[in-house]
């Protein structure tokens, strides 16, 4: 084991003693944009963790995405720089929103060492959050299929394209892994206070009033919610 993987097992460790002190229902502060952690590319899991602590230290992830609420969370956003992300979406409420967007329910799922790539050239532009960057939305146009590959928790290989907002969840938790915040990849003049995005944007499907009243436009290269013909 590296120092730095050393170091990582630690940081681990008192994370999870932390949350046992605190309970079983404990769940980990969240940390917030600035923090050098955020900044950082994490470190591949490479077995840092027995699987006892493993599955502790991805409970207490899926804990603390779930009580934000949220519908991913990643290592680095609980102050740990390891590549290891938990996902979940019970989908949008609206069914026009859902059709739309192309946001299912997204089951439970454990992402170790992922990495994503672009499939085709459509992007789409929606308002994005961020449990690390609290009180702000912007539009980030995106991919709308990646390849994504990586493990599963049980190490089993990742080999698959997701569509739509499960792709966007992936794209958006593995940036993390790399240093990468949502706003980076933001349209700067989109950026709402989250009060306002719901006063004003959050209903809205796609945002086209946002984009005329707020002064951007959202680089569509494919018609949201428009549905492929089966291969």
């Amino acid at each position: 084991m590296t120092g730095r993987d050393r170091i990582v097992r630690e940081l681990a460790l008192r994370t999870l003693e932390a949350a046992r002190v605190a309970g079983p229902d404990a769940v980990a502060p969240i940390v917030q944009a600035g923090h050098p952690v955020l900044r950082a590319v994490a470190s591949p899991y490479d077995g840092q963790l027995g699987a006892d602590e493993l599955t502790a230290l991805l409970a207490l992830m899926d804990r603390t995405m779930r009580a934000a609420p949220g519908v991913g969370l990643a290592a680095p956003q609980i102050g740990l720089p390891l590549a290891l992300a938990v996902v979940e979406d019970p989908g949008a409420g609206d069914e026009e929103v859902a059709r739309v967007r192309e946001r299912p329910v997204l089951a439970h799922r454990v992402l170790v060492n992922p990495a994503y790539s672009p499939v085709g050239d459509d992007r789409v532009g929606f308002y994005e959050g961020c449990l690390s960057v609290v009180g702000y939305q912007a539009v980030v146009a995106r991919p709308r299929a990646v390849h994504l590959t990586g493990y599963d928790e049980t190490g089993r290989a990742l080999d698959e394209v997701l569509t739509g907002w499960p792709a966007r969840i992936v794209q958006h938790e593995t940036d993390h892994l790399n240093g990468t915040l949502y706003v980076d990849r933001a349209l700067p003049r989109s950026l709402s206070a989250t009060d306002a995005w719901g006063a004003h944007w959050g209903s809205e499907p796609v945002p086209h009033e946002a984009a005329r009243a707020l002064g951007f436009e959202i680089p569509q290269t494919a018609r949201p919610g428009a549905r492929e013909e089966p291969r």
